[in-house]
């Protein structure tokens, strides 16, 4: 979910630059919602509110590819794909992800020109690139403005991201507010591994905290059987609430949002792209590289944590210095500053 989040602004340069161009965009199945509202990807799509910013999406189910290599079904799908892609007769293809299966799905569109970064994270993805370009900026989201500049011989400028409305879960959350009142707190407890991942409990001290200032806290999950998401509700001493939701769903929920408090994972990075006040929590991750981008923000990070990728389990150890006293405090400068003005 990050990683389609870091590549938006850049995409959204290009369309308000070129508003005439064809964009298309292969994406996993589980974060179409991010770039259209309706899930039948077989239709011709006009660009609106369901669709903002791309005319076609393509599914490279990629997960599910690694499950079942060899089964027909999943030589049928990539068969498939690579026809779909190379029908499109597209000018340039860019890999804004940088690992291997990115670039062998880029390399399947058969573009006249496939562009990716010198140094992707996956090292060896570059060797399938006709094109590589070197990027000199720190954070994500500025090497991709780079990388796709380059690749269509342009200096962009990141541009603001509109995501796709679905009436559906715009209604859903209409009904779920009235219960619980308007002004409240998302809360996403979990993250992509264990050392980025900040204590349950600590987010059921702050969702408690929360409730004495007025806010209520709704706990981001997949499933109300989501144990993270539980355990922050049973620390909360009743003031927050489990809000099992689709990534449509949280799209509308997040856009609503008074403040969103999270480690480095997709939920802040879509509060940001929705400009909502965000508190992040950041440990063995560079807020430098990765931090929110484009939102009014609070990142905090202990003096004693060093950037570590290597996906260890147990929570990393300057971010269990972080207290909840301290995010409480983040969140709440945010509020005062009059940051919680819900955009809709």
């Amino acid at each position: 979910m990050g990683d389609v989040l870091h590549a938006m602004p850049a995409v959204a340069a290009l369309r308000e630059r070129h508003p005439d161009w064809f964009i298309g965009w292969a994406i996993e199945p589980r974060w179409l919602p991010l770039l259209q509202a309706d899930s039948d990807v077989s239709r011709p799509f006009e660009r609106g509110p369901a669709m903002p910013m791309v005319d076609r999406t393509y599914l490279a189910s990629t997960r599910e590819w690694k499950r079942r290599p060899f089964s027909f079904g999943t030589v049928r799908e990539i068969t498939t794909l690579r026809s779909v892609l190379r029908g499109e007769q597209f000018d340039v293809c860019v890999d804004m992800q940088g690992s291997i299966r990115s670039a062998v799905i880029g390399r399947m569109a058969g573009a006249q020109s496939f562009v990716g970064a010198a140094e992707p994270r996956e090292a060896p993805a570059r060797w399938l690139y006709g094109q590589q370009v070197r990027v000199s900026a720190t954070h994500v989201i500025e090497q991709g403005r780079e990388l796709l500049g380059a690749a269509v011989g342009e200096t962009l400028r990141p541009a603001k991201v509109t995501l796709p409305v679905a009436p559906a879960a715009e209604r859903w959350c209409d009904a779920l507010l009235t219960e619980s009142g308007e002004r409240f707190a998302v809360v996403a407890p979990t993250a992509g591994w264990g050392a980025k991942q900040w204590p349950a409990e600590r987010y059921g001290a702050v969702a408690a905290a929360l409730a004495r200032a007025g806010v209520r806290t709704l706990v981001n999950a997949a499933s109300t059987e989501d144990d993270e998401g539980r355990r922050v509700v049973e620390s909360s001493d009743g003031a927050a609430t489990l809000v099992p939701c689709s990534v449509t769903q949280m799209i509308a929920l997040v856009r609503r949002a008074a403040v969103v408090i999270a480690g480095d994972t997709g939920p802040l990075h879509l509060g940001a792209a929705l400009e909502r006040p965000v508190v992040g929590l950041y440990g063995p991750t560079d807020p430098a590289r990765s931090g929110p981008y484009g939102a009014v923000s609070r990142v905090l990070r202990h003096g004693s944590s060093r950037n570590d990728h290597s996906r260890h389990q147990e929570t990393e150890t300057g971010l269990m210095q972080i207290t909840s006293d301290e995010v409480v405090e983040a969140a709440l400068q945010l509020l005062r500053a009059g940051q919680d003005k819900v955009r809709v």
